[in-house]
């Protein structure tokens, strides 16, 4: 009996992302610590068996299928990305095993009439979105602008924010459009955000595309401290040219961290 992991790496990059890295590692280890406290299930231990997937959600679907056909899997962890999840899913409940996601964050996966086999370890977007609602009640920011990636983790992100804002009186007085196929922003993001009103500037993307976008911004000199960015992904800064350092200060994140940040129990044994 073997747990299927279905783990996300860039299909356009050579190196594994940090999420991938630390997701199989804990994947492995939770395993191992089941077979260490004796954890059985019909009498036999847990194995495990890992797929990438890589964006392409029959890719994915492939990678399980072929697990499916060749092992007994009684259940799969990830896969990260929401598109890759809703298919999965889909998938998992024909053939009723569960599914339980560490990343994939789209709404509609909440709904369990839908997606009865689905589970999660994360908070959906709706909660991102009230996180950055909270921010601007905090602040008293009125407005904004919008960028999202043109998938379905922007546009399940996007319509969240739009209505969570909505709903406390913040205006989005534009949205802007990052095409995950051109790795480009559609339109004149420079003049956009310059003749604005708002200087409040949320970036809904993956770490990945935010990367490229906060790339664009800085060429342009449309961050710090000009306008504020808040973003829904995890970039490391340290990876842009350092002499940028100044206009990278000010950029807030909004995204899930652990329990005991919060003072909430947590699992010490992993």
């Amino acid at each position: 009996m073997q747990l299927l992991g279905l783990f996300h790496d860039t299909s356009n990059t050579s190196a594994s992302t940090t999420l991938s890295i630390h997701s199989r590692a804990m994947f492995k280890a939770a395993v191992l610590l089941s077979q260490t406290y004796n954890i059985k299930i019909g009498g036999q231990f847990i194995g495990w068996q890992t797929a990438q997937t890589d964006d392409n959600v029959i890719s994915a679907l492939r990678s399980t299928c072929f697990a499916m056909s060749t092992s007994n899997i009684i259940g799969i962890v990830g896969p990260a990305l929401s598109r890759e999840a809703i298919l999965i899913a889909d998938f998992a409940e024909t053939v009723g095993i569960p599914v339980i996601s560490y990343a994939a964050t789209d709404p509609d996966l909440s709904d369990r009439n839908a997606y009865p086999v689905f589970h999660r370890t994360v908070p959906s977007d709706k909660v991102a979105a009230i996180a950055i609602a909270q921010l601007f009640i905090r602040f008293n920011w009125t407005s904004c602008t919008i960028i999202y990636q043109n998938d379905k983790y922007g546009l399940s992100g996007g319509q969240a924010l739009n209505e969570t804002l909505s709903n406390n009186s913040v205006i989005v007085l534009q949205t802007v459009l990052f095409d995950t196929m051109t790795l480009s922003i559609q339109g004149d993001l420079n003049s956009t955000l310059i003749t604005s009103s708002t200087r409040i500037v949320i970036l809904w993307a993956e770490s990945y595309y935010a990367s490229l976008i906060l790339q664009y911004a800085l060429n342009y000199d449309v961050l710090g401290p000009k306008f504020t960015w808040i973003l829904s992904s995890n970039v490391p800064l340290n990876s842009f040219n350092q002499s940028f350092s100044q206009n990278l200060i000010g950029i807030l994140t909004v995204e899930p961290t652990v329990g005991d940040v919060v003072n909430e129990p947590i699992n010490t044994t992993l």
